[in-house]
């Protein structure tokens, strides 16, 4: 029988793309029979802003078997809860995106619905108290799921600020230890096969060949082989989201260190805070139609909470993925297949599922179409949902000070989004269709707090009579109140478990 393994696997770019892919292939290669290389050049150097994360990373984490409290030092981590959005719905409003449920369904109903009966009758306390990783994140609180039953601290869910380069460098050593074989050097030229358009091999600027079977484009927004070799094709969105640009910079800690991404809306667009152990992740994501990279610049600089530590540097981007994530022999993964905005820290997970997609439809020398077709219809889908849950923070709003709002206020949107927004509109219906990585949690914690206001609520939580209800309602509540003052403080957790200084 013929043997149709690959032999040799070539991941062209490092950063956090790049070391997550070879990490993973180093994991599960392990009969030594491919060859993984990874090559990169320090002189082009990385991104190296996406240091938010969502709760999927440990599922990453855990298939590695890394240690957390070692991942926590060696990347200089925070722990996440929640996303606190300030000044989107209006000027002056605050609400939390938290990372788990609401209370708990009653009866077979969906605790959202009974919230909004309460509410109708002028009885409910606000959103945030019914989440304990929403309460938690504003009292400053974190502790691990403990895995006590019928306690919300059991099954707590929680993500973390990371310094990127540092975790890059952490999967490095992971993947050249389970011989992933680094090689530095500069792209020149891209080889491919005359009769089909394969690629075959890229040459460095050394003039060494290195040739391999599949290719892993994780070159960055410039999609070396995806898009400039094979001319895939990229599908624009950026005019549903405006912005184009995004000025960056690290400045000394200071303020509050809540387990939290902050995203504070600006006039033409949107500052991020993310606290580390040794310093404050900021930027500004904006719109370059409605704001000069000067302003931007002096617009974040004037509203950090210590000094800078660097020179700001811009990124310039397009938001929208490239028409295939698959093409012939090449995969590309991270900001090569597709970029929309740091909005909800969905960069490092579309570059997670990227991989997990892979494994899944590994191929062989034969590179059938039908598994091919699958991994770019599946991408497709978790791109354009994402999308379309970022568009709603944009779209849902009562900003009306600026001509950037008044765009967005008024824009036509996606179907899907559309379709999502009427039903809840509706009876105040969530509901999270096939496997989206945002939940019905998620799309009601930015629907109520983006203003977006149902006419009723789920005729089914009718049922349940209105004594029942609010002592039911009472119980939730005090239960996660009780659960939040229990929690040790954030940063006093980390110095007790995972301190890196």
């Amino acid at each position: 029988m013929t043997d149709h393994r690959l032999r040799k696997i070539v991941i062209v770019g490092g950063g956090t793309a790049g070391w997550m892919t070879a990490a993973a292939l180093g994991r599960f290669l392990k009969d030594g029979r491919t060859q993984v290389t990874l090559v990169e050049s320090e002189e082009i150097g990385t991104i190296g802003v996406g240091e938010s994360t969502i709760p999927q990373i440990n599922i990453f984490n855990r298939m590695l078997g890394l240690d957390e409290n070692e991942f926590v030092r060696r990347t200089m981590a925070t722990f996440k809860l929640a996303i606190d959005f300030v000044d989107w719905k209006q000027i002056g409003h605050r609400y939390y995106h938290p990372f788990g449920p609401y209370g708990l369904d009653m009866e077979g109903v969906s605790f959202h619905a009974y919230w909004l009966r309460l509410q109708a009758m002028g009885e409910a306390a606000d959103l945030t108290e019914y989440s304990l990783q929403a309460l938690a994140s504003a009292q400053s609180k974190f502790m691990r799921a403990n895995g006590q039953r019928n306690s919300p601290l059991g099954t707590l869910s929680h993500a973390y600020h990371i310094d990127a380069a540092l975790y890059a460098r952490m999967l490095r050593d992971y993947a050249e230890a389970r011989a992933v074989r680094r090689q530095e050097g500069r792209i020149v030229e891209v080889h491919q096969r005359a009769e089909d358009g394969f690629v075959e091999a890229v040459t460095l600027e050394s003039g060494q060949r290195v040739e391999g079977d599949l290719f892993i484009d994780c070159s960055g927004f410039r999609g070396l082989l995806i898009e400039q070799t094979l001319k895939t094709g990229f599908e624009d969105w950026s005019h549903w989201l405006l912005n184009d640009r995004a000025v960056a910079v690290p400045c000394e800690l200071g303020g509050s260190r809540q387990p939290v991404t902050r995203a504070t809306a600006r006039p033409a667009g949107w500052q991020w805070r993310i606290p580390l152990q040794h310093r404050l992740g900021n930027g500004y994501a904006f719109s370059s139609a409605h704001i000069s990279e000067d302003e931007a610049t002096a617009d974040l600089l004037a509203n950090l909470d210590g000094a800078p530590l660097r020179d700001p540097f811009i990124l310039r981007f397009t938001a929208g993925r490239r028409k295939k994530s698959w093409n012939k022999n090449v995969v590309a993964i991270g900001l090569s297949a597709g970029f929309m905005e740091p909005l909800e820290s969905q960069s490092i997970h579309l570059i997670q599922v990227g991989i997990a997609r892979l494994l899944a439809m590994f191929p062989d020398r034969r590179f059938l179409s039908p598994d091919i077709d699958r991994y770019n219809r599946t991408m497709q889908f978790e791109y354009e949902t994402i999308r379309d849950f970022l568009i709603l923070h944009f779209h849902a709003t009562r900003r009306n000070d600026t001509p950037y709002w008044d765009y967005l206020r008024e824009m036509p949107i996606p179907d899907y989004l559309a379709e999502k927004i009427a039903v809840f509109q509706s009876y105040g219906r969530v509901f999270r269709e096939n496997e989206e990585l945002f939940t019905d949690t998620s799309w009601f914690a930015v629907m109520v707090g983006q203003g977006l206001e149902p006419r009723g609520h789920d005729p089914m939580a009718d049922v349940m009579p209105d004594d029942e209800l609010r002592a039911g309602m009472d119980n939730i509540h005090a239960v996660i109140a009780k659960a939040a003052d229990v929690m040790p403080d954030h940063m006093r957790f980390i110095a007790d478990n995972c301190a890196a200084i």
